[in-house]
């Protein structure tokens, strides 16, 4: 029987459009739709238990999948099957979380899954613009509780002309690469890179990308209603006692604003509010505390957190006393690590950053292969939060997703002020060493001087600053330079990264609705005062990328070596190329010019001696000389009829320089006019159509002795020239 089908189609102009529909496939799971762009298909799904798990938070799973059936294509690898999700397809399950997470109630704490797989792939549609919508829509179509409907969008500006959902190709021509997420009444998160614009023009993109966001938001609700919206289930909700916290509000809210007040470091307030939570504790009796002790842990919380608010809102004090437009303390090293390539130390209050840079040939690229995108990574860089760094012991269990998303973000903060004609692959790692508010940014900052100190010819130095953001409706407070408890007890989480000309990178979480796009303003202008701020600090530790690499580095010469000659440079089983590296200690790579099919060769060596030899062979293999040019040539050689001579700028290319060729005098002997390791010049003349050879000639550089006679040619009966054969016949 064939099912009932609910359809709804949005319009993205340009002749593209979005379609939702709903009722033909998964249809156990509580909600299921397939989002359609073009060829493109996401099939989402979610599934929510009936009954609450035994924690405080809500246990939800956002899970995004490319399948390369989608595109055609086999998975790699040996066992031909999809494995552990790649870096791209984590980012963007991390970019529907944070949309999605805060809209469910705060007391749901169902086990929860939202799955979004790609069935079918479109070369011109990018799916992670599709994934956001594709998740709202299953809810909407679904009884779980949700707060309201959300949508996701790319923004890209090609020509001074923002593009929703731009293609790969539009892309490639854009200014701004930016993913905003929001309800109808409030942009909830942004996450981008741009090529070094102005505040106002991100603004104005994040404004253009709510407008469509606010139509794909409709056709949800035109499609739940179509299909029949159903009613929201009930749950069991969360315990509550409101005398219970308001005892608790007014014994602990006045001593954690004092504490606040006094603007400690971030072990001093933990002790002195840890401090007010036993006191409190020890005013209710054991039954009390085994009754109720998670509310009064969770009231606690909310008193400290209410009076930090209140004190920034009312004295613009900070919890580690400073105002609100102040940066914390920064010392900064360049050159710390004596054996790497690059390295720096960047300090910044109570977070700390040691990044490394190592250069490597095309070999050591960072290889894509998903079903939506081949290719590699000439320039990536990793971030890496051990448990130490903010104080704590707990199992390492591999990059986390967290890791992933805040290397990604410093990756492409820094990839826009990389050279186009950088000859080599460069890694960038950032160890966090403290964390204490934004260590993503302090990478950036790190990174820079790292790239600088390494002598990688970055066009710019980027900095990058976390602000946050502290409003009840009516009052606000713009916090630069964000403390981590700063960021969870505040509403806006706004990273933003550039140089001194505009942003290069950005990333924002915002938990308030309606936020006026003032507010917005004001936090990106006071942001750019913070960056310039960090930026003269990084700038007065090193200011210039260094002229060349390190002594210990690896130097990078490349060149290009016609078609012809690649095999012959390789040599069978790759035999030439490997003793030509061992010979010379380099690291020789071969790439084909997808154009031109030469080869492109990447010499890489610490010193320049073996890369000169790797050089001097492939010029010596690719010579080829001009006619009527002059060459200097040695005598390798000496035959009967002449002399075997080498090119001195082309060792290995031999050529014969017959007798005749000595002197414009007769030469009986070959060592009467030159011997063995003789150096002279020689001019070239081709090939001799009568002996089918090269020729060179010493003598038709030297003047004509005075009286000099040309020989007549010797006549067709001459001995060496058949005279012999001829009489021969003759008497026969």
């Amino acid at each position: 029987m064939i099912p009932n089908v609910y359809t709804s189609t949005i319009d993205l102009g340009d002749g593209r459009s979005i379609t939702l529909e709903t009722g033909k496939l998964a249809k156990q799971a509580d909600g299921s739709v397939v989002v359609r762009s073009g060829n493109c298909m996401l099939l989402a799904t979610i599934v929510s238990a009936r009954n609450a798990s035994d924690v405080d938070f809500l246990p939800l799973t956002v899970d995004y999948r490319e399948k390369f059936a989608a595109a055609g294509r086999f998975p790699g690898g040996f066992f031909k099957r999809e494995a552990r999700p790649s870096n791209e397809e984590i980012l963007t399950m991390r970019l529907v979380d944070r949309v999605l997470r805060p809209l469910f109630p705060k007391d749901y704490h169902a086990e929860t899954q939202v799955m979004i797989q790609l069935m079918s792939h479109d070369e011109h549609v990018m799916p992670d613009a599709l994934a956001g919508l594709a998740a709202s829509t299953v809810i909407q179509l679904s009884d779980i509780p949700f707060e309201c409907p959300i949508s996701e969008v790319r923004v890209g500006q090609v020509d001074g002309r923002f593009i929703v959902n731009p293609s790969k190709e539009q892309l490639k021509e854009s200014n701004i690469d930016i993913m905003i997420g929001a309800s109808e009444d409030s942009v909830t998160m942004v996450e981008g890179e741009f090529d070094e614009v102005s505040e106002e023009v991100m603004a104005d993109a994040i404004r253009f990308g709510h407008e469509a966001i606010k139509v794909q938001i409709a056709a949800q609700v035109e499609l739940a209603e179509a299909a029949g919206k159903k009613e929201t289930r009930t749950y069991e909700a969360e315990d509550s006692d409101e005398e219970l916290q308001q005892k608790i509000h007014e014994f602990a809210y006045q001593k954690c604003y004092d504490i606040a007040k006094k603007g400690s470091s971030k072990h001093e307030r933990s002790e002195a509010f840890g401090e007010v939570k036993e006191a409190l504790i020890e005013t209710f009796s054991a039954e009390e505390l085994e009754e109720k002790g998670a509310l009064i842990s969770k009231y606690f919380s909310k008193a400290q957190k209410e009076a930090v608010r209140e004190l920034v809102l009312t004295e613009g004090i900070r919890l580690d006393g400073r105002k609100t437009t102040d940066i914390r303390p920064i010392w900064c090293e360049v050159d710390y690590l004596p054996s790497t390539h690059g390295s720096s130390v960047f300090t910044r209050g109570e977070t700390q950053a040691l990044a490394t840079v190592t250069l490597g040939t095309s070999r050591e690229a960072n290889v894509i292969d998903l079903p939506t995108e081949q290719g590699e990574e000439r320039f990536y860089l990793h971030y890496n939060f051990p448990p130490f760094c903010t104080g704590e012991a707990r199992p390492l269990r591999g990059t986390s997703r967290r890791e992933i998303g805040h290397g990604n973000l410093a990756q492409r903060a820094l990839k826009k002020v990389m050279p186009d004609d950088c000859p080599y692959t460069v890694r960038v790692v950032s160890e966090v060493l403290e964390s204490n508010g934004s260590s993503s940014m302090a990478t950036v900052c790190a990174g820079t001087m790292a790239l600088m100190d390494a002598g990688v010819q970055i066009s710019n130095p980027v900095s990058g600053i976390a602000m946050g953001l502290i409003s009840d409706g009516e009052r606000f407070a713009v916090l630069s330079d964000i403390l981590g408890d700063e960021d969870h007890l505040g509403d806006m989480d706004f990273k933003v990264t550039g140089t001194e000309h505009g942003i290069t990178a950005c990333q924002m979480d915002i938990k308030i609705k309606g936020l006026p796009y003032e507010i917005l303003i004001q936090a990106l202008k006071q942001a750019r005062e913070g960056r310039l701020h960090i930026l003269s600090k990084l700038t007065d530790t090193i200011a210039t990328p260094a002229a060349d690499v390190k002594d210990h580095a690896p130097k990078m010469v490349m060149c290009t070596i016609p078609n012809e000659y690649i095999g012959a440079l390789i040599g069978p089983g790759g035999k030439v190329i490997q003793e030509l590296q061992k010979e010379t200690q380099t690291t020789i790579v071969i790439n084909e010019d997808p154009e031109t099919g030469d080869g492109i060769v990447e010499i890489l060596g610490t010193g320049p001696e073996g890369i000169d030899r790797v050089l001097a062979r492939i010029d010596a293999l690719t010579f080829k000389p001009e006619v009527g040019e002059t060459y200097e040539v040695q005598v390798i050689k000496i035959l009967e009829f002449g002399a075997v001579v080498e090119y001195t700028d082309a060792p290995g290319n031999e050529v014969l320089l017959h007798v005749s060729e000595l002197a414009w005098e007769r030469t009986e002997n070959v060592t009467d006019v030159v011997n063995m390791g003789d150096v002279f010049d020689v001019k070239y003349f081709g090939v001799d159509p009568r002996t089918k050879k090269e020729k060179v000639s010493r003598k038709a550089l030297l003047e004509k002795p005075e009286g000099y006679v040309e020989r007549k040619p010797r006549p067709s009966g001459d001995r060496r020239n058949g005279g012999d054969r001829n009489r021969r016949q003759k008497r026969d």
